[in-house]
């Protein structure tokens, strides 16, 4: 497995090279490339015919990272990612897919170098904006758990939350990050936000928004905002287990008719 350095992390990186339109894969906050396969939020499972480049978030998965919050900004992830596209995909354009912190990497990615991607598909975007302080302070109390109760003290207390209609039956996981990182990604996440209304609405390429209802973690405002927002966007929202199976699907067409 390849790893990629960047400042202060070794990134795991895979690509499935089948020839094709060039796709890159994110995940999400205390998630990896594996944990999400498990959660069946591997849309790229549906995908043939491209080059496919998977990879795990410093802090997460394989990857490695430090013990600082800033690392792990949306902002640096974006960082991260336009590094990985220079390397693997040189000059060309790329279709973004990724959930949650992944939709929050992409749209910085977006935000600063709009030509480098052809088209994104948007899964399940976080709270942002006037939602994002009380997820911030959410996240703080979260790392203050662990750092004085331990990581399952934290596990315990994410068992007690009602899961989203859409997710129910999936399999029970835990977070893909070193018990040591934990506090550190989730001050991070608190530090993160979207890129401003103004820098949303300059992303003007084809965009389709997945998300689902019932998760204060992923409210519907935030993936409605950026329907709103983005000129070439639609909205599509999953309120069973059934729909979260039509998402390979949509993002195989979305490639195809954006590549």
């Amino acid at each position: 497995m390849p790893t990629f350095v960047v400042p202060g992390a070794e990134l795991a990186v895979e690509l499935s090279d089948e020839g094709g339109h060039p796709v890159v894969q994110l995940h999400g906050l205390t998630s990896s490339r594996a944990r999400d396969r498990v959660l069946n939020l591997d849309l790229g499972r549906g995908l043939s015919g491209t080059r496919l480049l998977r990879y795990d978030a410093r802090g997460h998965g394989k990857s490695t990272g430090r013990k600082v919050p800033a690392d792990y900004r949306w902002e640096r992830l974006a960082e991260d990612l336009l590094r990985l596209l220079d390397t693997w995909f040189p000059g060309e354009r790329v279709h973004g897919v990724g959930p949650s912190m992944g939709t929050g990497t992409l749209l910085h990615a977006a935000a600063r170098e709009p030509d480098r991607f052809v088209g994104l598909t948007l899964m399940v975007p976080a709270t942002a904006w006037q939602t994002r302080p009380a997820q911030a302070a959410n996240y703080l109390a979260a790392a203050e758990i662990i750092e004085t109760q331990g990581v399952g003290a934290f596990i315990a207390l994410a068992r007690e939350a009602t899961p989203p209609p859409a997710t129910v039956g999936a399999p029970e996981t835990v977070p893909d990050v070193a018990d040591a990182l934990l506090p550190s990604l989730l001050r991070g996440a608190a530090l993160s936000d979207l890129p401003s209304h103004e820098a949303i609405a300059r992303i003007d390429v084809p965009t389709t928004i997945l998300a689902w209802s019932g998760d204060q973690a992923h409210p519907l405002s935030t993936a409605e905002s950026l329907a709103r927002l983005m000129p070439q966007s639609s909205l599509t929202v999953a309120h069973t287990p059934d729909d979260i199976e039509t998402w390979p699907e949509i993002l195989s067409q979305d490639v195809a008719r954006r590549g």
